[in-house]
């Protein structure tokens, strides 16, 4: 197996990991604390995952390589590998998953929540379905 197939696998799993915990709602998220804390994380795992794939279909192909991680998804979306709403709403993500990791300020739970309960699945997804 490659490190493109490998990376592929790795999302897969973390999507599904993820997917079998999601919180109902919003009160489940809020007033569990582990729960909260294994989302945020496994939105890190997802979004550092996905960047290192976007960094070795630009190696693959070999593409120019950008200044900034955000910049992969530019590339992809120059190259018509993913769409430029989906090259956006990553960019948006990855923002994202650095204010969780490094902890900029107060986290905001509902737009962590309504990330990984209505977009963060859904664009992993997609993303994997244009560079398979």
């Amino acid at each position: 197996m490659n490190r493109k197939e490998e990376k592929i696998e790795e999302i897969e799993k973390y999507i599904e990991e993820l997917g079998s915990v999601l919180p109902f709602g919003f009160n489940d998220y809020e007033n569990d604390f582990k729960l909260r804390a294994f989302c945020e994380r496994y939105f890190e795992k997802i979004i550092e995952a996905i960047v290192d794939l976007a960094f070795i279909i630009i190696k693959d192909k070999k593409l120019e390589i950008p200044e900034e991680d955000k910049g992969a998804f530019d590339i992809l979306f120059r190259e018509k590998i993913i769409s430029s709403d989906l090259a956006e709403k990553l960019k948006k993500a990855k923002g994202m998953r650095n204010i969780l990791a490094h902890e900029y300020g107060k986290i905001d739970d509902e737009i962590v929540f309504e990330a990984v309960t209505e977009e963060l699945i859904y664009d992993a997804v997609e993303f994997l379905k244009r560079v398979k």
